[in-house]
C-alpha cells in the first residue's frame, strides 16, 4: 500500500490544531488520524507516539549545527563557528513556519512534560555544539562554554520569533542576540579598565 502523499504533513496539521482546541493530554493518536480519514496504523507508521509530531526534525536541525561549525572559515574563533552553527540553523526557520512554530510553543508550555521535553532539545543541542567544536580544535573549557552558550543564544532568539508581534527574521534576531552576547562576553576595554585585586 503506497503512502499518500503529504501525509505527514496532514497529520502533523490535524494534530496541532487539536492539542491547540482540545488539549494536549486529551487527544488521541487514533483521534488526530481520524480527523484526516486516515487510521491509527498509519498515524503509527509516521510518528513513535503523539509527543513525536511535535519534535519530529530535531535530527535535521542537531546535523545543521553541525554543519554550520564545519562551514566556518580554518582560522575561526570559537565564537565564530557558533555564529555559523546559528546561521545554518536560522535558514530553517522561514516566515512560513512561524505561524506553527507559535502554536506549538504554547501548547508546550502548557504542558511540563513537554516543556521539559523541550529542555531536553537545548541539551542535545549544546553537546551537539560542543562535539563539533571538537572535532575543529577547540579545547576544554572553551568548546563547552561556546556550545552552552550557542545552545542558550538560540533559545532566546527563538522565543523571541515566536512573539505574536515579532516581524524580524530569525537570522535577524540570532545576529542581534549574538551581538548582545559579544558585547557581554567581551566587554570594551574602556568600559572595563583593568584594576589590581585587593587581597
Amino acid at each position: 500500500m503506497r503512502w499518500e502523499p503529504g501525509t505527514k504533513d496532514r497529520l502533523r496539521a490535524a494534530a496541532l490544531d487539536l492539542f491547540a482546541t482540545h488539549g494536549y493530554e486529551q487527544t488521541t493518536a487514533a483521534e488526530i488520524a481520524q480527523s484526516v480519514g486516515l487510521t491509527e496504523r498509519t498515524f503509527f507508521r509516521h510518528f513513535g507516539d503523539k509527543r513525536d509530531v511535535l519534535f519530529d526534525g530535531q535530527a535535521d536541525y542537531l546535523q545543521a549545527y553541525t554543519e554550520g561549525v564545519e562551514a566556518a572559515p580554518q582560522d575561526a574563533s570559537a565564537f565564530e563557528m557558533i555564529s555559523s552553527a546559528l546561521a545554518a540553523v536560522a535558514g530553517r526557520f522561514g516566515e512560513d513556519r512561524r505561524p506553527y512554530s507559535r502554536i506549538r510553543k504554547q501548547i508546550i508550555d502548557a504542558n511540563p512534560a513537554l516543556a521539559e521535553r523541550e529542555l531536553h532539545k537545548r541539551s542535545e543541542a549544546a553537546a551537539t555544539l560542543a562535539a563539533a567544536l571538537h572535532a575543529r580544535g577547540v579545547a576544554e573549557p572553551t568548546a563547552t562554554l561556546a556550545a552552552e552558550s550557542g545552545a542558550t543564544a538560540f533559545g532566546i532568539a527563538f522565543t523571541q520569533w515566536v512573539r505574536a508581534d515579532e516581524t524580524r527574521t530569525m537570522a535577524e534576531i540570532i545576529d542581534d542576540v549574538l551581538a548582545q552576547l559579544r558585547s557581554f562576553a567581551v566587554p570594551r576595554r574602556a568600559d572595563h579598565p583593568a584594576r589590581k585585586l585587593k587581597v
